[in-house]
């Protein structure tokens, strides 16, 4: 495309439509974890969208989603600093897949460097934030750590979105390789 004001109101809108069917998609939870967090499709889009458009639109729309995230999901934080942690960085760190826009296979390298930076935000908040909420046992283990609580707690919805996230890519990806690669 070459107008760049008609380049800049594609993203704009794709951006939109990518972060309300994100929103729409984190609704559809295919598992729920008792004190937050869910298996979802929400970051697919986010991913779809970085990749075509790069870090900078990436970012916006990943801190787009996570403003959405809690207002519209029930929200579920102890204070600013979880408000902060929880959705704000967590969810805009998706945003950091369009470092790989322009890149071969950007869609996985994408996916996997925002979905582990959502992860390590998520595991650092939970270790911290969420530390005085610890169970006595979790997955049948006994818990002492709230680093070790919080990397299961947050390892087992996060990188299972990130394993769905990863197969849809694969199934997807060469029928809409030219779409990814914006040709």
């Amino acid at each position: 495309m070459k107008n760049p004001k008609l380049r800049v109101l594609l993203s704009i809108v794709e951006g939109a439509i990518m972060v309300a069917l994100a929103q729409v998609l984190g609704y559809l939870k295919l598992w729920q974890m008792p004190n937050g967090g869910s298996v979802t499709f929400v970051m697919l889009p986010i991913f779809v969208y970085c990749v075509r458009w790069g870090f900078g639109r990436g970012i916006l729309a990943a801190f787009a989603l996570a403003v959405l995230q809690f207002l519209l999901d029930g929200g579920l934080a102890l204070g600013w600093q979880s408000i902060i942690g929880d959705y704000l960085l967590a969810y805009t760190a998706l945003g950091l897949a369009g470092l790989f826009s322009k890149r071969k296979f950007g869609f996985f390298w994408g996916t996997l460097v925002g979905s582990l930076a959502r992860f390590v935000v998520a595991w650092v908040v939970g270790a911290t934030i969420w530390a005085e909420y610890m169970p006595e046992s979790f997955f049948g283990m006994t818990m002492v750590s709230p680093w070790v609580y919080s990397l299961l707690y947050n390892g087992s919805y996060i990188l299972l979105c990130m394993a769905l996230c990863l197969a849809v890519g694969a199934i997807l990806y060469k029928p809409l390789g030219k779409f990814l690669r914006r040709q």
